[in-house]
């Protein structure tokens, strides 16, 4: 079964750079910029055309794709080189790639919302046996929790995040009757409760569910996408607080395990239901690839040689050193540096996906 989540990972991977290597096409096209080759996969070529200044090429391999704009790396004379375009087009290019990544993470999102019939809502249902912090200086049923530790909170899964990087007490803020109001220092540490015959750890409150309508699913579609993005920065931070290390990161071996994890539950869930395993895992693929597509748009735009957000700081560097020299750092320099940049970024990979594989072996 583990090729099979092999396959569909290089699939998504493929898929996934495809559409950000024409969201640069695609922009660079619109602005002006000459694109001399536009690639679905890498390796050997399989097919090739030619489309007036542009050859469009299928590869062997299905890991992906690139789209080499004149002047992108090097200095070229050509009035329609990538490096001749003005500052502003060129940054409409370099952040296309991470914007189709972004859209198309919502996209799958809202598809997915579309089948959500019942969800949980942010708003507090009832308390667990031994839950102290009630009452009017507490919380009440019906507030609504808007903020935990001053992290605003759209979603119930942010509620479970930020309880869960929490002490005993918490700082929380809830809308009551149309008012918000402010809870600090609410004793609530977390109990262990049997549901379902399994032992849990519970803060000993319950949320609300709801009857999703079409304004909730389209309010959570965007909520989820730009709550993914809020968890990639807090899991960057954490990295670099040194709150979690290299062994805590996933590459590729590690996403594909995770894919493998996420598809074996959602057929285990399904079968124990009665409900059509297929169709659950397949949600769950898609719902995984929606979170992976977010993750590349965010980190494509780090400021990282060889990453899209590399490009937009030597842009910005570049920017600021014409207005004091009048003249333009050669393209060269930055070809250099993506170079250096692309090798640093791939012994982390190679370290990376050791852990990886250390971590599966020790499972």
């Amino acid at each position: 079964m583990i090729i099979v989540y092999i396959l569909i990972a290089i699939l998504m991977f493929g898929l996934l750079i495809a559409v950000h290597e024409f969201g640069h096409f695609i922009a660079a096209k619109s602005l002006g910029v000459k694109v001399n080759e536009f690639a679905i996969g890498m390796g050997p070529r399989l097919f090739h055309t030619r489309r007036g200044e542009t050859e469009y090429t299928l590869r062997l391999f299905p890991i992906g794709g690139f789209c080499a704009m004149e002047g992108e790396g090097e200095d070229s004379n050509d009035p329609r080189a990538f490096n001749n375009k003005p500052a502003w087009r060129r940054f409409i290019i370099l952040v296309a790639g991470a914007f189709m990544n972004f859209l198309t993470g919502v996209l799958i999102f809202l598809f997915l919302s579309m089948g959500i019939g019942q969800y949980t809502t942010t708003t507090v249902g009832s308390f667990l046996e031994g839950f102290t912090a009630q009452g009017e200086s507490g919380l009440m049923p019906g507030d609504r929790i808007v903020r935990v530790e001053g992290h605003a909170i759209y979603l119930n899964s942010d509620i479970q995040l930020f309880f869960s990087r929490g002490g005993d007490t918490l700082d929380l803020e809830v809308m009551r009757d149309g008012e918000r109001v402010a809870l600090d220092g609410l004793y609530m540490p977390y109990r262990e409760y049997v549901r379902d015959g399994e032992t849990v750890k519970l803060r000993g409150l319950t949320f609300a569910k709801k009857e999703a309508s079409l304004s909730d699913k389209l309010r959570l579609t965007w909520y989820e996408s730009i709550d993914t993005v809020r968890v990639v920065w807090i899991s960057l931070g954490d990295l670099v607080s040194g709150a979690v290390g290299v062994r805590d990161m996933s590459g590729v071996v590690g996403i594909v395990g995770m894919m493998s994890d996420v598809g074996t539950q959602a057929q285990a869930d399904a079968q124990e239901n009665g409900q059509n395993w297929v169709a659950a895992v397949v949600m769950s693929i898609l719902n995984f690839t929606a979170l992976i597509a977010v993750n590349l748009a965010v980190m494509n735009l780090l400021p990282i040689p060889a990453l899209d957000g590399g490009q937009i700081l030597f842009l910005l560097v570049d920017k600021v050193y014409s207005l004091f020299s009048r003249r333009h750092i050669s393209q060269k320099y930055l070809g250099y540096i993506n170079a250096a940049g692309f090798l640093c970024l791939i012994g982390l990979m190679v370290v990376v996906a050791f852990s990886d594989v250390m971590k599966l072996f020790g499972r």
